[in-house]
């Protein structure tokens, strides 16, 4: 494990520059947001472009490897609401809470650090979590809540949901990477190197942002942090694992980077949707900060314990 975290611990240092700079006021609040915003939009994006335009769709689409993705993270969504609704907070509290325990850090954190750590073949399996993220859980919450409030799921939150969806940067980049994957024709020499240039700057910006956005966040509720921490730290990826190892066989390679993925601490974007829909951010924020914490040991151990 010691091997494992001497890996790591480069990404986390730098999100520990970002916590910093932003702990002091260095960079502040409207300077992490334009970042975050350059990250989401240009330097991700341009990796995402680049990474599938040279993949094959057919190879990458793996249907037992989403299934076991899918099934194990539904687990443990079903596992937090039933938790969440025990105490008695209500629905909405219950889909931000459920959120928390499975939605993983895969976009800023995952695909620049899980690439790096296991090379360019681990991309495909990423982006295939990133995608059973944001089509089927970023897609429920939004579900539940609107649902919740208006009574029942109308045409108009099903269009919220694909507009949603349509406009997410890292979806678009993803498609119109395949697009051009399904030509069979290599990115032009121009082209690939804009985008090698931006996406250059896709992982210390996202680590970064990372750090900076945290120096804003509150550690109240802390009970709860923990919990959600637990459950996001290690049981997604323990349930993940069972799927993946035990019923469904993904290969090993595979397996290694879902696990992995799985293993992320709680994402930024669940914090932006509490806060869009006034629902418990503080409680999101702290799990934010408890579990991203705590990953420098439990992303380690996981890897560790994957060989």
């Amino acid at each position: 494990m010691l091997a494992v975290l001497i890996q790591v611990l480069p990404f986390f240092a730098v999100i520990a520059v970002g916590y910093l700079a932003g702990r002091t006021g260095f960079f502040s609040e409207a300077a992490t947001a334009a970042l975050t915003k350059f990250v989401f939009y240009f330097a991700l994006s341009a990796m995402l472009i680049r990474f599938s335009a040279n993949l094959n769709l057919g190879d990458v689409i793996d249907w037992p490897f989403i299934w076991a993705y899918l099934i194990g993270t539904t687990a443990i969504y079903i596992v937090a609401t039933i938790v969440a609704l025990v105490r008695h907070i209500g629905l909405e509290q219950a889909a931000v809470e459920a959120q928390c325990a499975v939605i993983g850090n895969t976009g800023f954190l995952g695909v620049p650090m899980l690439a790096l750590l296991f090379g360019e073949e681990a991309i495909g399996p990423v982006m295939l979590c990133l995608a059973v993220d944001l089509v089927v859980f970023s897609s429920l919450i939004v579900i539940l809540i609107t649902g919740h409030r208006d009574g029942r799921v109308s045409p108009k939150v099903l269009g919220t949901v694909g507009l949603g969806l349509v406009k997410n940067p890292m979806i678009v980049s993803i498609v119109a990477g395949f697009a051009w994957s399904a030509t069979g024709l290599p990115l032009p020499g121009p082209v690939n190197e804009v985008l090698v240039l931006l996406g250059a700057a896709a992982t210390p910006g996202a680590l970064f942002a990372i750090g900076a956005s945290l120096a804003s966040k509150s550690a109240e509720r802390l009970s709860i942090a923990v919990w959600l921490s637990f459950a996001k730290l290690v049981l997604h990826p323990a349930a993940v694992a069972v799927m993946a190892l035990l019923v469904f066989s993904v290969d090993a390679f595979s397996a290694k980077v879902m696990i992995s993925a799985a293993a992320l601490p709680v994402a930024g974007n669940v914090f932006i949707l509490a806060q869009h829909y006034g629902v418990a951010p503080a409680r999101v924020s702290a799990a934010i900060l408890v579990s991203t914490t705590f990953s420098i040991l439990t992303v380690a151990g996981v890897i560790a314990l994957l060989g």
